[in-house]
């Protein structure tokens, strides 16, 4: 009986606490420990603007185009027609509710003349885009017609609008994901084209 209760004991303890074995508390404990992840990269990602989103175009050239004019189908519209100036290319359509909520925006900023804006006309129909602008007022030196949508492709783009800030050389230096605000016009937009002008 001796030898018996002798070799229980070391039994007991290898068991773990309350009898319970080290298996079945990490059972409980690794959904708690994936529970805290999930949260804190959560919590990162609240913090995160939507509206910048790093591009892969920032600092590159911006891809070339040629496309015809909204207004004007018969007449072309390249990136190399803007060579030279600081300049906006604005993604819009017709059908895109949240274009409504920046246009006004943009109309003033057309008034200043501070910066060219060109409008990429993104999937729409010619005639829709037309009654848009005449509806709404047209803030664009010009809109080039995207009606495929591939121009729009190679930007990137995969919500309307986008707009992107171009300097003299072509490159692409700033993307804004969504409508541009005042907020964002004067924070960020406007700073960055002075600053690019004034730059040889």
């Amino acid at each position: 009986m001796t030898d018996t209760t002798t070799t229980a004991a070391p039994a007991a303890k290898a068991s773990g606490m309350g009898g319970k074995p080290a298996g079945s508390r990490l059972r409980y404990f690794l959904p708690l420990a994936i529970f805290v992840v999930v949260l804190v990269f959560l919590g990162v990602g609240l913090k995160l603007d939507p509206r910048e989103v790093p591009s892969p175009f920032i600092g590159k050239p911006a891809p070339a185009f040629s496309l015809p004019r909204l207004e004007r189908p018969e007449a072309a519209i390249s990136k190399a027609d803007m060579q030279g100036k600081v300049w906006l290319l604005n993604v819009w359509a017709s059908w895109c509710v949240t274009c409504r909520e920046e246009h006004p925006v943009l109309l003033s900023l057309s008034k200043t003349g501070v910066v060219p804006i060109v409008g990429l006309n993104y999937k729409d129909e010619r005639n829709e885009g037309m009654r848009w602008l005449n509806q709404f007022g047209n803030p664009y030196q010009t809109s080039a017609y995207d009606h495929e949508g591939k121009t729009g492709i190679d930007y990137g783009v995969y919500g309307v609008p986008e707009t992107f800030v171009i300097d003299k050389q072509g490159v692409v230096r700033y993307k804004q994901i969504g409508a541009v605000t005042e907020e964002a016009l004067n924070k960020k937009i406007l700073p960055l084209v002075k600053q690019l002008n004034a730059e040889s």
